[in-house]
């Protein structure tokens, strides 16, 4: 299934089902924020990705990245992320940083390496994700992610 740049339609759509995923939904419907979804034959959202690109465009936060339960495990996460990633390196950025709880066995076989979350915060202070992060305290608890795309 090819995947499709959100929309403002799709919106509301990508927020039940990221909220539904357990992800961060602030800043989904902001220009900056750069998301792609797939749907299956009858319309319903089976994916997502996207990130959010720093102020000078090296850096990209992958977010949002998420894939509907009964297609986990056959490889529709990687093609997600994969996607993501040759976006943000196509827009310019030449490292890209995430944030992940649960998920750091997904993103290490992705090439991600354990990264300094302050330094996260540092070079992506404008993101939606961060801002979120900064402003609630949540920051601290978060684990951070990061790869070279160049």
């Amino acid at each position: 299934m090819p995947f499709h740049a959100v929309s403002p339609t799709d919106v509301d759509a990508v927020r039940g089902f990221l909220a539904d995923a357990d992800l961060t939904l602030s800043g989904l419907d902001a220009p900056t924020v750069r998301l792609w979804i797939e749907r299956d034959d009858v319309g319903a959202i089976i994916g997502s990705t996207g990130f959010e690109l720093s102020n000078d465009g090296a850096h990209a936060l992958i977010r949002s990245v998420a894939v509907a339960p009964e297609r986990r495990t056959v490889g529709a996460g990687s093609r997600l992320a994969r996607h993501a990633l040759e976006e943000a390196r196509s827009a310019g950025a030449t490292r890209a940083w995430l944030f992940s709880r649960r998920s750091g066995p997904f993103w290490q076989k992705l090439g991600f390496e354990s990264a300094d979350r302050e330094e996260l915060a540092r070079v992506l202070p404008q993101t939606h994700q961060v801002r979120l992060f900064v402003e609630t305290g949540q920051l601290s608890r978060e684990v951070a992610w990061s790869k070279s795309l160049a």
